[in-house]
């Protein structure tokens, strides 16, 4: 009866570890294997002790039980503490293996020495087989060491009911099955006495258990499944290379983005093909140098289509250990082209937007040249200013940018250029009469027009005010509001000395008051270019500012030819 019941748990055993082989995959916990590789070797070991019938074939079939029981309780318990994600010191470990493999080192010596079994003798009385056995102290060790590890598998399920959210439940229940079966399959025999060993069924219902667990976690490994997903869609090629950058594999997806890798051999160093050092090679040096791990790469299909594939770059880990580089490629086509689509339409938008905004400047530089020549229009004695002015600016201002003594940026100069015309807004508050007046001013009619200046930079800001660029804003206020001061602090309608006066001022001073002294007016008449020159550079220092006389003497030649071609 004990030989069918021993032959029945090896069939069943044998059946099961079929079952696993067929649905086994490669990133199942090797514990969990040896388990499967273990229990039926256990269970012949069985059979073979109970059809024994001398000492010789009955030392060698117990030497097979221990195999199991030395070593099926380490890798449940190690495979129970992975399933448990509790990570153990690899040194913790070894300690454990070589616990189990000392004391089967052990059991090894039945039959030689006492440190086992002390004594063993089996004999046959009235057709039965009778074993008589006596224990020897690292028998006791043994059961002691099984203890243990009972002891660690059920505290670490204990603790991960309790602390680990991320073990599934369902699970742990399954791994407190076979804990119990087996601790009590033990108790059974060793304690109670029963008359056959009940561990070999303990076994099979462990492996039972296992391939209920190993289904389950099919499912809950999900970094597992995604991998194994990216392989059967081939949506995803992804290409590994050793530190040496010698090739360990690629997909079929990865192959057909990229050829040149059909032709390679495993451990094949991917310099030596040259299609790969424009690609690969080039992803991994750039890498390594800058941590740059995205790309894109662009391939034709079998069809002949282009498709733009995004490639991520990074290490090849085993645990925490860096053993290479991989590469993956992901088809990124239809999103390449949208981008490609949005950023022709924000170009376009963007030329529409500058075109928009270059029309409303317009509109607004040609309603303030409007506006400044409305105030001329009303001035006897000005016909003409505003343009020469602007112009004798931009003269003055070509030569400025010339010596980098000053640093004018090109939009100082570009809104100075801009500003001229608007340095005079303020004479649209002076009386008619004063400003039509065919003569001098008597000093009481002088001091009223001294008010355009003050009045003209009000102007300007409330034109101004709503403008985003405040940097023309305050350039063009003071240029209404300071070109007529003076260095020596005579000048109006402030009485500003020296670098107080802003730079746009004192450039404006120089061409408003030039173009005054060639220019006929009601009350005189066109000064020549060489008398206005002498009065010119006899004011640097008092009206005008000296550091610009340099900039203004090479400057004259153009400012009198300009002139010259307006008489």
């Amino acid at each position: 009866m004990a030989h069918l019941y021993y032959m029945v748990l090896f069939g069943i055993s044998l059946l099961l570890t079929a079952v696993y082989v067929l649905a086994w995959r490669k990133h199942y916990d090797a514990n969990i294997t040896s388990i499967f590789i273990l229990v039926p070797m256990a269970n012949l070991g069985y059979i073979l002790e109970v059809t024994a019938t001398s000492v010789d074939v009955y030392t060698i079939a117990t030497k097979i039980v221990y195999l199991g029981g030395c070593f099926l309780s380490f890798f449940i318990t190690m495979a129970l503490l992975n399933l448990c994600e509790i990570n153990i010191n690899r040194w913790v470990r070894f300690l454990f293996f070589l616990t189990s493999l000392s004391i089967y080192g052990f059991v090894l010596t039945i039959g030689f020495r006492p440190y086992f079994y002390k004594s063993l003798d089996v004999q046959t009385v009235a057709g039965k087989t009778v074993i008589t056995r006596e224990y020897g102290p690292i028998h006791a060790i043994f059961y002691i060491y099984m203890t243990v590890i009972f002891i660690v598998g059920f505290t670490a399920i204990i603790y991960s009911f309790i602390k680990k959210k991320q073990v599934s439940n369902s699970i742990l229940y399954l791994l407190v099955l076979p804990e119990l079966v087996s601790g009590l399959c033990l108790l059974g025999y060793k304690v109670l006495g029963t008359p056959i060993e009940l561990t070999p069924g303990g076994y099979v219902f462990a492996q039972f258990m296992y391939i209920l667990i190993i289904n389950r976690i099919s499912y809950y490994k999900v970094s597992d499944v995604v991998a194994d997903s990216m392989v059967q869609t081939g949506d995803t090629g992804f290409v590994t290379v050793n530190p040496k950058l010698r090739f360990l594999g690629a997909n079929e997806t990865a192959k057909n983005i990229i050829p040149a890798l059909k032709g390679l051999s495993i451990d094949q160093d991917i310099r030596s093909v040259d299609a790969l050092k424009k690609n690969i090679v080039h992803w991994i040096e750039h890498f390594e140098k800058d941590q740059i791990a995205d790309n894109l790469f662009v391939s034709k299909n079998e069809q002949g289509e282009e498709k733009i594939y995004a490639v991520e770059t990074g290490y090849l880990y085993d645990r925490s250990k860096k053993r290479g580089y991989r590469i993956y490629l992901s088809d990124d086509t239809e999103n390449q082209r949208y981008i490609e689509l949005l950023d022709n339409y924000n170009s376009e938008l963007q030329d529409e937007v500058e075109k928009k905004t270059r029309h409303i400047v317009d509109m607004h530089n040609n309603l303030i040249m409007g506006m400044a020549t409305m105030v001329e229009s009303r001035d006897n004695s000005t016909g003409g200013h505003i343009r020469r002015t602007s112009e004798g600016v931009r003269i003055l201002l070509s030569e400025i940018r010339k010596d980098e003594a000053f640093g004018l940026t090109d939009k100082f100069i570009n809104n100075l250029i801009k500003a001229a015309p608007m340095h005079d807004l303020g004479k649209v508050a002076v009386d008619d009469a004063i400003l039509r007046k065919p003569g001098r001013f008597t000093p009481e009619e002088f001091d009223k027009m001294k008010a355009h200046a003050a009045e003209g930079a009000r102007i300007v800001h409330e034109i101004l005010k709503e403008t985003d660029d405040e940097e023309f804003k305050v350039l063009a206020e003071n240029v209404a509001h300071y070109h007529h001061e003076r260095m020596d602090g005579s000048g109006y309608p402030e009485g500003l000395k020296g670098d107080d006066i802003p730079l746009e001022a004192r450039i404006m001073a120089i061409a408003d008051v030039y173009d005054a002294l060639v220019s006929k007016r009601v009350y005189k008449d066109s000064m020549s270019f060489e008398k206005a020159d002498e009065i010119m550079m006899e004011s640097m220092g008092k009206h005008f500012d000296e550091k610009l006389k340099p900039y203004y003497v090479s400057a004259r030649p153009r400012l009198e030819a300009y002139y010259s071609s307006l008489e």
